[in-house]
């Protein structure tokens, strides 16, 4: 994992077109059974160097903690390694050249599941342009793995109405997890 993330700092192709950023690899348990994938860094990740530690990456730890997860317990990474500008989504000529990365990444850490924080990040892994709603609520396979798709945490923070689904979203997770593990 450490020659990967070596390698992702020197790669220019992880670049997006907004200069002097610093890379977000990822974080968290290397041997982890579950792996969330978001789509890019913002602006705190950025200076941080780590996802989700803004107002977003709090809300997701209580998500995670909600269904007895620590941010140590799975692995947090995202399609884009370096922010865009203006916080926008990836453009698909970047998720492209990001994808091989992150598949080695999630090739290196092999979860059972992996949950895709938002609509970019399911359309991206899953390789298809789909709404939202059709990818939700449903286990999708991923080679040997599973794939589930809920809302992303800043959706969340702006949307409240969506908070419900995504706790059942993760719910469901829980529940795979609990049973790919033998947790009973």
């Amino acid at each position: 994992m450490d020659d990967l993330e070596q390698l992702c700092k020197t790669a220019d192709e992880l670049r997006t077109d907004l200069e002097n950023t610093n890379l977000v690899f990822g974080v968290g348990n290397q041997n982890a059974d579950l792996m969330l994938i978001g789509e890019a860094p913002g602006e705190q990740e950025d200076q941080q160097g780590e996802p989700f530690v803004g107002a977003a990456g709090q809300l997701l730890n209580k998500i995670l903690g909600a269904i007895n997860f620590k941010r140590d317990d799975v692995y947090i990474a995202n399609i884009l390694k370096h922010r865009p500008p203006g916080n926008r989504n990836p453009k698909p000529e970047e998720a492209e050249r990001s994808l091989p990365y992150l598949n080695r990444q999630i090739e290196l850490i092999d979860p059972k599941i992996i949950l895709c924080l938002g609509k970019v990040s399911g359309q991206t892994m899953l390789n298809r342009d789909d709404t939202l709603k059709n990818m939700r609520g449903k286990f999708h396979k991923f080679g040997s793995r599973e794939l589930y798709v809920t809302y992303h945490p800043a959706a969340l923070l702006r949307n409240s109405q969506w908070k419900r689904p995504t706790w059942e979203d993760v719910q469901n997770v829980r529940k795979r997890y609990d049973e790919l593990s033998g947790n009973p």
